[in-house]
């Protein structure tokens, strides 16, 4: 993951590094005197996947196959390790940066677990959040639908929560269809 998702820095600060970054690579950059330019660390083009380098996913340790009668199969359970708004927000914002959305509006992106909370996605890791657009056909909206019917599965013993963790990251638009479960 680049460093500007997981350190906290300021604006400046990023500005500086990504400045420093493409002048030490050879890339001429050029900003207007006191305007600093950040430049996309992370990629658009495996949307509507997140970019593997900047979002991986990450897995909460608590969630196994033998706790998922404890964990993820209780109703509301999701609830008890959501992170804050107040938390995600900061990370989504730096997110649309990060990804260079050209719509920077917040309330147009979902800062979505890569890996769902419900799947036993890791709930704080920024490994496993990133600003998952509303727009486009395969968006935000739909894959909460996919997310919970691939955990309906997983409760139900129709599939494990492993192969269903591994569908989720490795495309959540044919995770139904790779379990045999849509």
């Amino acid at each position: 993951m680049p460093a500007v998702r997981s350190l906290c820095l300021s604006f400046t600060a990023v500005a500086a590094i990504t400045v420093l970054s493409g002048a030490m690579s050879g890339v001429a950059v050029a900003a207007p005197a006191g305007v600093a330019t950040v430049t996309a660390t992370c990629s658009q083009s495996e949307l509507p996947l997140p970019d593997p380098a900047c979002t991986p996913g990450a897995l909460n340790p608590d969630v196994t196959q033998s706790t998922i009668g404890s964990t993820i199969c209780v109703s509301g359970w999701t609830a008890t390790i959501r992170p804050s708004t107040s938390y995600t927000n900061k990370l989504k914002a730096q997110g649309i940066i990060d990804y260079g959305y050209s719509d920077t509006s917040m309330s147009d992106y979902e800062e979505d677990h890569f890996l769902p909370l419900e799947l036993g996605g890791a709930p704080k890791d920024p490994e496993n959040l990133w600003p998952e657009p509303h727009s486009g056909n395969e968006n935000s909206y739909s894959k909460d639908s996919v997310e919970n019917a691939v955990k309906k599965a997983v409760c139900a013993n129709q599939a494990t929560l492993s192969d269903a963790q591994h569908a989720m990251l490795t495309d959540w638009t044919t995770a139904e269809s790779v379990l045999g479960i849509g």
